[in-house]
């Protein structure tokens, strides 16, 4: 059982029982109780090691001072503890940029509709603060879950690419399409 993480990074967007906020280095044992876990990494080529975990943290801190944005530490309203990440990153696919909308969940926590709301925070923030054209998340054709996430979202597949050398499905949403609620 994770001990609850006090808020430590700047407060990005808050949902009605999460807040998503920048990651700090005391967030690494509640990040690792995610990345570490073989049954959440699963459609990634491993699960990773709590210095992997460290570097994902560092990752994201320098996405925040050179972007303005990156993957967000998702804390339960309710208790303060760090239970994922979900946010917003630049990732190129097939030679294309692209604005990724990406979410993990610690498992016990699956199925309660945290990410999809996470994620819906989070397009709305690359639509009208970031004032992204398009937004995508890349989707192993077999994460079941992370689909359902994406199409309760309005995400469409738009196509199959090759991303860090394995095939996915780029689910995608434009700002035009964003506005037909």
């Amino acid at each position: 059982m994770a001990a609850s993480v006090p808020l430590g990074g700047r407060v990005v967007l808050e949902t009605g029982r999460l807040v998503l906020r920048e990651f700090a280095r005391d967030d690494v044992e509640a990040l690792f109780a995610i990345l570490g876990d073989e049954e959440a990494m699963k459609y990634y080529p491993r699960k990773f090691t709590r210095e992997d975990a460290v570097q994902w943290i560092d990752r994201n801190m320098q996405r925040y001072r050179d972007d303005g944005y990156g993957l967000w530490a998702l804390v339960l309203k309710s208790t303060g503890e760090v239970v994922g990440d979900c946010g917003i990153t630049r990732q190129v696919a097939e030679g294309e940029p692209l604005m990724e909308i990406g979410y993990h969940l610690r498992r016990d926590q699956w199925g309660k509709g945290y990410a999809t709301e996470a994620a819906r925070a989070c397009m709305d923030y690359a639509f009208r603060t970031l004032a992204a054209g398009k937004i995508v998340s890349l989707i192993r054709a077999e994460n079941l879950p992370s689909r359902r996430v994406a199409e309760r979202n309005r995400l469409k597949v738009e196509r199959e690419v090759m991303f860090h050398d394995l095939p996915h499905l780029l689910y995608a949403m434009t700002r035009e399409n964003y506005g037909q609620a």
